[in-house]
Parts: C-alpha cells; structure tokens; sequence
C-alpha cells in the first residue's frame, strides 16, 4: 500500500488496496486477545490528492472483520470494522521526529505519525500506507470486545452462558447483607460457641 507522491495532483486521485491474514499477522504484534488472521481481507480506498502547499490529504475507508472472543460469555464472534479516515501528511523537511520509532517508520515507510492522529510526517517520493493502516485498525477494534451489548455472561456457580437463557441454579440471597456474620455467631439465634 503506497502512494507516488510526484503523481499527485489538486485533484483527487482513487486508491483501492486489498490485503489478507498474512499481511496482518506480519505487522500486528503479538498480544493476548488479538487475532492473528482476518475474517475478510482488508480493503483501503480512497483518494489522495495535494493540498495547500507541499501537503498531501489521504482520505478513505478501511473495512475488514476479525473473529474476537466475547469478554462476557467467551463466545467467538464476528466483528466488522469500518473505519473513515481523514489524513494531513506533511513534508519533515529538516524536522527530526523525538521518538525513535518515528524516526524508524519515517527511514522505513516515507511517513510517520505525530501525536494527533489526523497528521503525519513525510519524506521522499513514496509513501507506504501500511503502518497508517495498521494503526487505524488497531484503535479500532474494542478494548472488551462484546457479541452483543446485552451480553448476560456466564453463570458464576455453572458456567452457563445467560445469554442462551436460564441456567437453572437456584439463586442462593441472604437475608441481610450481614447473613454470614450470624452464621459465625452460632446461627440465626445469635448464640454463643
């Protein structure tokens, strides 16, 4: 996923890019939780075209879907992702980014991030897309990943997933908030061991 940047014009030119589970485990780190293949491939397109200046504006959509586990019922699942994107990349010129990943994404890709997510430093005259991409995934998907928001869980006593119906365990409430203290003190009579 790259962009000529001498090709680009004020006018908007379309980009369409696709790709798989082996480009996505490739570049996502492993972490737990985290799926290692796509559901659907990734499909990026949109249109780039110059802005004011040297500037490039990068806007889209990326859309794909992964199977995540529910943190409710850990039931698998899938989820559609489909994320628009808006980005400002601007020349580094003689600016050094302060972090040495930038600065690695800026030698490797032509483009690296800032802290606001809608701009982005670039050099040369190809830009890789890849890691943008990957980024806007990543802050895409759930940090509890839900099948649905009315998720009842599972049973604590049984295991059961809620979401299927009952389980069946009887549901054991005390009397009071302070039920347990009176069985230490020889029951409900309060007598003495």
């Amino acid at each position: 996923m790259k962009l000529e940047v001498e090709r680009l014009t004020t006018e908007p030119a379309p980009f369409a890019y696709e790709e798989g589970s082996p480009w996505w485990a490739a570049r996502m780190p492993v972490q737990a939780g985290v799926p290692r293949e796509l559901a659907q491939p990734l499909r990026v397109a949109g249109s780039a075209y110059r802005g004011r200046g040297e500037e490039i504006v990068v806007e889209g959509e990326a859309t794909t879907a992964l199977d995540l586990e529910c943190a409710r019922c850990l039931e698998r699942y899938r989820h559609a992702v489909c994320e628009t994107f808006r980005l400002v990349l601007e020349p580094v010129g003689s600016r050094a980014p302060a972090e040495p990943e930038a600065a690695e994404a800026l030698a490797r890709d032509g483009v690296c991030a800032t802290e606001d997510l809608e701009l982005a430093w670039y050099r040369g005259s190809e830009v890789k897309l890849d890691a943008l991409c990957l980024e806007i995934l990543s802050l895409a998907l759930p940090v509890k990943p839900l099948c649905r928001e009315d998720c009842a869980g599972l049973c604590a006593r049984c295991g059961a997933n809620l979401s299927n119906g009952p389980c069946g365990c009887a549901e054991a409430t005390p009397d009071s908030p302070f039920a347990v203290l009176a069985s230490l003190r020889g029951g409900p009579t309060g007598g003495q061991r």
